[in-house]
């Protein structure tokens, strides 16, 4: 091969190299610059959209008995979701349940028995099947150091001793009246409330001598009475169901609520407060 033969072979084998190298350098631009591509959330890229950012308020009707968890729960909800309000009405869950059909405006609904939500749902203002959430038991609420020494349901009965209890329209007096009607005794109140927090707040105030109330209420009074147990409470216990509002306003925030109530922080709160698992 001649000395010009020679330089011609060895000029082609440098363009080659050249070549390739120009080749392996974009390959690994093209990768860095893929990899290094800001996720954008839509289809086809690597990350998942984000679910839409909840704002406003939301409206949630409550049986008075859930008023310390369910505030507790609203605070969590709000430090969860910023720029959201929780708004609570809490009363008896029969009061509750004709404003929402008489055209309230509220997002949720939580009530102390099947019975008042059917209520709601016969008359197709909520959204979906309602699901129980919790369930609730009864309990005698006496003042502290249960003075009348009040044991039993049958002691309800004592001569001078003044009881309250829930308008039998209502939840709690439902639940009762059940109770009393498994033990066979008829029982004249002082007087009917509205709700299960009316009923103990007679009790508090030293209005009534004894009140059939939930075993959460009595553990929400802090001391201030003092719970006695009766057998018959376990044929009583009512479930509490709960269901996003058709006409709410706050739709995502409604299903946002309801799922926090649901959840395993829910469940917690709510087994504090002395809530029964569903």
């Amino acid at each position: 091969m001649t000395r010009s033969a020679r330089r011609t072979r060895r000029l082609l084998r440098l363009a080659g190299a050249g070549a390739a190298a120009v080749l392996a350098l974009t390959a690994c631009s093209s990768s860095s610059d893929s990899s290094d591509a800001p996720d954008t959330g839509k289809p086809g890229s690597s990350g998942a959209s984000a679910s839409p950012k909840l704002s406003g308020t939301v409206t949630v009707f409550a049986a008075a008995s859930l008023k310390e968890s369910f505030t507790t729960l609203g605070k969590e909800f709000e430090h969860r979701h910023p720029g959201t309000k929780v708004s609570f009405n809490f009363s008896g869950s029969d009061t509750l349940a004709a404003s929402i059909t008489g055209g309230a405006p509220a997002d949720v609904f939580a009530a102390a028995s099947p019975r008042t939500m059917k209520t709601v749902t016969d008359a197709g203002d909520a959204s979906g099947a309602p699901v129980t959430f919790v369930r609730n038991q009864l309990e005698i609420a006496t003042r502290p150091g249960n003075p009348a020494k009040v044991s039993s349901l049958k002691d309800l009965t004592k001569s001078g001793l003044k009881v309250v209890l829930c308008d039998k329209t209502v939840p709690c007096g439902t639940a009762a009246r059940k109770a009393l009607d498994a033990a066979g005794i008829e029982l004249t109140p002082v007087s009917y409330e509205q709700d299960v927090k009316s009923a103990l707040n007679k009790v508090e105030l030293d209005e009534a001598d004894a009140a059939i109330v939930y075993k959460t209420d009595v553990k929400a009074a802090k001391g201030k009475v003092r719970g006695v147990e009766f057998p018959e409470s376990a044929g009583a216990v009512n479930d509490y169901p709960i269901a996003a509002l058709k006409n709410g306003r706050n739709t995502e925030a409604a299903q946002a609520f309801i799922a926090l109530v649901r959840s395993a922080d829910g469940r917690k709160v709510l087994g504090e407060a002395g809530f029964l698992k569903p």
